[in-house]
């Protein structure tokens, strides 16, 4: 098989994606926290094949699966007396850094960092094996200075980070609007400005900013100083749905633990469930678990608009994960990856037929 090399360009970030910061200390690239916790479990449960599973996942709205399957403590249900060791993440990098050093097994991420992670490694490191959220992204703008799309020519538009998922989707945005920008710069007929989530609500109150296309609660933590949402990115997509969160494995893990696998998948689709049954004790699930893994919960004015923007889904969307890397590719940003191979389904369409659901679709990107 072969596999994409970044270009020179990207030669310090090669489309990474640094999911939403939410609330943090730490940067983009920061090290993993580990919370130092293993989860409870009955004295006479059952082990699977692992003693323990060791989670990554990011404090962040759109990773809410795992935060409420742990919160809630139905993904270590699933698990029997195999425990969950949990870590989370700040940027993209690091967390594949984790999953390839063995920190952890299974990691919620977004498809980004899932691509770059898969080509570097020549696809040997990883196997996406679930989806996990949709949606969740939005431009929002200064009503005073843009309003209209048309507007948004000749200002100055945030993303989190050169080469991440919000990044390569303004650019390819840009370019369907005929407009000119140079990938690595940012400058051209709009000027892409790469800023951390945790300051762009600063940096648009200075007006350093007049815009941004960022993920939740960035959006809603905007339209909550006085932004306008102009565009959801999900009225570009076939169905107002794209992936933003993916599940992940280490190979190795997976052909070596498979009944654990299929078990935290199947706490996946539990959880799934339970959050979209029951929208409010998941979302208050949700923000008391960031609260404790950040120190400070949303209010409720970001939180809700946020919340109701994020769909949780057991499907991974793979056509929109093989569409956003012909963005990238189209803005210069990668190299023609080789993506076959990047999904293994075959646990998770298990656990669907078994739960009564309907197998999802690998788009042809599947292991053969």
């Amino acid at each position: 098989m072969s596999a994409a090399r970044p270009l020179n360009t990207l030669r310090t970030f090669a489309v990474i994606a640094a999911l939403p910061l939410l609330l943090t200390a730490c940067g983009y690239g920061a090290e993993s926290t580990d919370d130092g916790e293993q989860a409870e479990v009955a004295a006479d449960a059952k082990k699977l094949s692992a003693d323990e599973v060791k989670i990554g996942y990011f404090p962040n709205l759109t990773h809410a699966t795992a935060l409420v399957g742990v919160q809630e403590g139905l993904l270590q249900k699933e698990l029997g007396g195999t425990r969950i060791k949990s870590s989370t993440f700040n940027a993209g990098p690091s967390e594949i850094e984790a999953l390839n050093s063995g920190s952890i097994d299974i990691g919620w991420i977004g498809p980004s960092p899932a691509i770059n992670g898969y080509t570097k490694a020549v696809g040997k490191n990883l196997r996406i094996i679930s989806g996990s959220a949709s949606g969740g992204v939005k431009l929002v703008v200064n009503p005073e200075k843009i309003k209209s799309l048309k507007d948004v020519k000749g200002k100055r538009i945030a993303t989190p980070q050169l080469g991440n998922t919000q990044d390569v989707a303004l650019l390819n945005w840009i370019s369907e609007q005929g407009w000119k920008v140079d990938a690595e710069s940012g400058k051209g007929d709009v000027s892409v400005v790469r800023t951390d989530n945790k300051v762009t609500p600063d940096a648009y109150k200075s007006g350093s900013i007049d815009g941004a296309w960022v993920p939740e609660p960035t959006a809603s933590k905007l339209v909550a100083e006085g932004g306008k949402v102009l565009l959801d990115e999900g009225d570009l997509w076939p169905d107002k749905k794209f992936v933003i969160t993916n599940i992940i494995v280490s190979q190795s893990f997976l052909k070596e633990h498979p009944d654990v696998v299929e078990a935290v998948l199947r706490g996946s689709v539990k959880t799934n469930e339970w959050i979209n049954a029951n929208p409010d004790k998941a979302k208050a699930s949700a923000n008391k678990a960031l609260e404790e893994l950040s120190g400070k919960a949303l209010p409720a004015e970001v939180l809700d608009p946020a919340w109701k923007s994020v769909t949780f889904l057991d499907d991974p969307l793979a056509a929109t994960l093989d569409t956003e890397a012909e963005h990238a590719v189209k803005a210069g940003l990668l190299e023609q990856p080789d993506l076959k191979g990047i999904y293994d389904l075959a646990p998770l369409n298990k656990v669907l037929r078994a739960e009564g659901k309907d197998e999802v679709d690998d788009a042809g990107l599947g292991v053969k």
